[in-house]
């Protein structure tokens, strides 16, 4: 009994954090769905509605939720194509290494968000440096487009996120027991065998824990397509930006917001479950 106060009092900060920061603004957010924007913005109190409900699933606004899905998902599988090898790679280090490569994966976090995505727009402009080298080594004659569009906001994206999966395979490739490649490799199977069989399965979790992390951050970035984006297509963080602070109206953009959030939570949900499946196996085995 005593065990468990004392579990609970060292919990307690935590809790109220969470719930003063983020249970509490999301129950906010949730509200102001069902009521209508002022006349000059803000909230009209007076007029219970389910009309934000409805407009959040309106063709416009779900051809939106579709793109900003799809850039997530290209930004998603590109950061597991790097990632992945990326940790493998730094697993299979000596040990004295591997502390000083996952450094490196990480250095970028110790640099300020906007200036890594402005050194992006000085490498990827006409007269950038990408264009330059190319212009230079006569592999194309004039500045091939290579900001302000998809492919960039991708390219931003993917630099990013890309040190989430890393570590979360890294640590699921540091639980993996040699022994399991081992006995592969005695019963006859080639490397890439016993790694779609053996690695790649028994990694499944750390796959899926990066991956979520790179969809949800991405679906909601809002900087990034701005920027690299130049304003030419319009992700789903954009119009919910723009809702609160440009069209100021609330109602119809805490409705975007929830929608965000529950997509979210469903994919927060499905890795979560995925993992306990996982060890539940790994248990049993």
């Amino acid at each position: 009994m005593k065990t468990r106060s004392a579990s609970w009092l060292l919990m307690a900060p935590g809790l109220l954090w969470l719930g003063l920061l983020m249970v509490v603004p999301c129950a906010l957010v949730f509200v102001l769905i069902f009521f209508e924007r002022g006349v000059y913005g803000g909230i009209d109190w007076s007029a219970p509605t389910l009309e934000n409900l409805r407009r959040t699933f309106d063709p416009l606004y779900l051809s939106i939720f579709l793109d900003s899905g799809l850039v997530a998902l290209a930004a998603t599988a590109l950061a597991l194509l790097i990632g992945y090898p990326a940790a493998y790679a730094i697993v299979k280090a000596p040990p004295a290494l591997q502390t000083t490569l996952l450094f490196l994966a990480i250095l970028p976090f110790w640099t300020n968000y906007l200036i890594r995505t402005y050194a992006w727009i000085v490498l990827l402009n006409p007269a950038g440096l990408i264009n330059s080298a190319l212009i230079g080594m006569r592999l194309t004659s004039e500045p091939l487009t290579l900001l302000y569009n998809k492919p960039a906001v991708v390219l931003g994206l993917v630099y990013s996120y890309t040190p989430f999966v890393i570590l979360a395979i890294y640590s699921a490739l540091q639980r993996l027991d040699p022994s399991y490649a081992e006995a592969s490799r005695d019963l006859g199977a080639g490397a890439l065998q016993t790694f779609l069989r053996i690695t790649l399965p028994l990694t499944a979790p750390g796959v899926a824990a990066g991956a979520v992390f790179v969809f949800v951050l991405s679906i909601g970035n809002f900087v990034t397509p701005d920027l690299l984006g130049g304003g030419k297509f319009q992700m789903v963080g954009n119009l919910i930006y723009d809702q609160f602070l440009s069209a100021r109206d609330w109602p119809f953009g805490a409705a975007l917001s929830s929608l965000l959030v529950m997509l979210m939570m469903a994919l927060l949900f499905a890795q979560a479950l995925a993992t306990l499946r996982a060890r539940g196996g790994d248990a049993r085995a």
